[in-house]
C-alpha cells in the first residue's frame, strides 16, 4: 500500500512540475505560433484528430463489451452443459464428444468474429486513406491558391 501511495506522490510532483514548465514554455510559444491559414489548418487538423480518436475509443469500447459479453455467455453456456451432462472432458488437443463440439462452435465464431472485425478495419482504413487524400488536395489547393 505504502507504495502505491509514494508512486501517486511521485506522479504528483512529476506533473506539477511539468506543468509548470510547460506555462514557461507556452509564453515562449506565443510568439512564434503560426497565424492566418496555417492557423486555421492546424485548428481543423486538430480538431479533425480529435474527433477521430474519440470515435476510435468509443468503437474500442463497444467491441470491448461486446467481447466480454460473448465470453461471458460462451463460459455459462459451456458451464451450464457441464452440469447438466456431468462431463467434464479431457483437455487434449483432439476431444471427442461434447468438448469437441464446444470447441467448434467457438472456433467458428471465433473466425466469424475476426472475419467481420478485418473487414470493419479494412472500411475504416479505407475511409482514413480517402478522408487523408482529400486534406492533403484541399491543402494543395489553398496552397497553390494562396500564392501572388
Amino acid at each position: 500500500m505504502r507504495h502505491y501511495v509514494r508512486f501517486a506522490a511521485v506522479a504528483a510532483a512529476l506533473s506539477l512540475l511539468g506543468a509548470a514548465s510547460a506555462g514557461a514554455q507556452e509564453a515562449q510559444k506565443d510568439s512564434t505560433k503560426p497565424g492566418g491559414l496555417n492557423k486555421v489548418a492546424h485548428d481543423v487538423s486538430s480538431t479533425v484528430k480529435k474527433a477521430g480518436r474519440d470515435t476510435k475509443a468509443e468503437v474500442h469500447r463497444g467491441t470491448s463489451k461486446a467481447h466480454n459479453e460473448l465470453t461471458d455467455a460462451g463460459n455459462g453456456t459451456k458451464a451450464a452443459l457441464k452440469k447438466a451432462t456431468g462431463i467434464k472432458g479431457s483437455q487434449s488437443k483432439n476431444p471427442g464428444g461434447l468438448n469437441k463440439v464446444a470447441r467448434n462452435v467457438s472456433k467458428a465464431s471465433k473466425k466469424a468474429g475476426s472475419d467481420a472485425k478485418g473487414a470493419i478495419n479494412d472500411a475504416s482504413a479505407d475511409l482514413h486513406g480517402k478522408a487523408t487524400e482529400a486534406g492533403k488536395s484541399v491543402k494543395d489547393t489553398t496552397i497553390r491558391n494562396a500564392k501572388p
